[in-house]
């Protein structure tokens, strides 16, 4: 039984409880939440790992993107960024490979990893098929599904799949006046694939067959937005609109199925369409999980969109989003690397903090209230305890003049902390 068929049955799981516990929850809230499609569990059941609740009442949770191209290929350097995502506090990775040998990556990262892993199998094979010489428009439908469930019985725990990517979605599209087009590489692939072909995304078509495979793995659906806007002027138009609602509805199919559903959310949005794409998300899918990438609020940004990821998915979260996947330094320039990969893990985890804080999630302001007991106290070594980049705030106080003093180089003697401290 999947998560889900356990919590439509009144079970309170090992799984659930261990969500609970570290949520601070009653047990039978996340199991109800679990029955209701508003709380998520990835977890395959390949696999044993501390598991992370997505969704309502819970902390924001952080993905991290990995993965090779066919440009630049290297499998420990790969297991490198894993590790330094986990180690900087990501809850997700995501393998994004398509370059160097596909499976082998893939099954190295699950085996390191002791954090929910994702995927995008259409990237696998549309990488297969390039390699054979062949088009994506060449590809079988039953190719497709024998890669879906290749990557779920390796052990990933959920799948990006673009099924809202529909005939009647592209239609509104080809009637916008976008800027930026399609800017998902998955639907980008299967526009194309269905344009070329004349019929409908087999994703949707052969929906009941996706749900067979998810259930059979208890892997998680990601129900991807192959149409997001890649430009802020681009935000909330009617293509996105459609796939948006067909999401929706194929969350419930999900549902009534006992797989459990999250929803894919646009990457550049405008602030102030942040809120109101938050709210018609969790609308349209019955307050299923919300996971969004950044959305980055301004397009001019190139080399620092991990600050522009970081505003956008702090409104978006304060406003109910429930999972941000990162966005580096290196987006939109080059393949990330490890630095990149840890910057863009803390920028957005400083975001889902933020919207933690603004919901009122429990035991988020403690955090924040013991660094300010530290501060007033001048207590370095408890700043740096509390710190959620303990190495860089270490590190930077030790390249101050005066890192063995009490007071800092910003202030010295007009220090205000050391003088209300001294006089009041």
């Amino acid at each position: 039984m999947t998560q889900l068929n356990l919590a439509q049955e009144g079970i309170v799981s090992d799984v659930m409880r261990k969500v609970a516990e570290d949520e601070g929850l009653p047990p039978e809230l996340v199991r109800d939440r679990v029955k209701s499609g508003r709380i998520v569990i990835p977890m395959n059941i390949n696999r044993d790992f501390d598991p992370k609740g997505i969704g309502e009442g819970l902390r924001v949770k952080v993905n991290a993107n990995i993965g090779t191209s066919s440009h630049h290929a290297d499998l420990e350097e790969e297991l490198d960024k894993l590790r330094i995502a986990v180690a900087s506090g990501a809850d997700s990775v995501m393998d994004l490979s398509t370059g160097g040998d596909l499976s082998a990556i893939r099954k190295a990262i699950i085996a390191e990893s002791c954090v929910m892993i994702g995927t995008v199998p259409i990237y696998g094979l549309a990488t297969a098929l390039d390699r054979a010489g062949r088009e994506i428009t060449d590809m079988e439908v039953d190719e497709l599904f024998e890669e879906i469930e290749r990557h779920c019985e390796d052990g990933v725990d959920f799948i990006t799949v673009h099924c809202g990517v529909t005939r009647r979605a592209l239609a509104k599209l080809k009637e916008s006046n976008r800027i930026g087009g399609i800017v998902s590489r998955g639907g980008s692939l299967l526009a194309a694939w269905m344009t070329h072909n004349q019929r409908e995304n087999p994703l949707y078509e052969y929906y009941d067959r996706l749900l067979h495979i998810a259930a059979k793995y208890n892997v998680t659906l990601s129900l991807g937005d192959g149409l997001r806007p890649g430009a802020i002027a681009d935000a909330t138009d009617a293509a996105q609109i459609e796939e948006l609602a067909t999401l929706g509805e194929l969350s419930r199919r999900a549902r009534e199925f006992g797989v459990q559903a999250m929803i894919e959310g646009p990457g550049h949005v405008p602030l102030d369409q942040i809120e109101a794409n938050v709210l018609l998300a969790k609308r349209l899918c019955d307050g299923a999980p919300f996971y969004v990438l950044g959305p980055l609020t301004t397009d001019i940004a190139p080399g620092y969109d991990h600050i522009t990821g970081a505003i956008g998915g702090a409104l978006a979260a304060a406003a109910g989003a429930d999972f941000l996947c990162y966005v580096t330094p290196a987006e939109h320039l080059r393949l990330p690397e490890v630095k990149d990969v840890r910057e863009g893990v803390i920028a957005a985890r400083i975001a889902a903090h933020s919207a933690d804080i603004a919901k009122g999630i429990k035991g988020a302001m403690d955090w924040d209230n013991r660094m300010s007991a530290h501060r007033k106290k001048l207590n370095w070594e408890g700043m740096y305890k509390e710190a959620i980049d303990p190495f860089l705030a270490r590190r930077t106080r030790r390249e101050s003049g005066n890192y063995d003093k009490l007071v800092c180089t910003m202030c010295g003697k007009l220090c205000s902390i050391k003088l209300t401290n001294e006089y009041l």
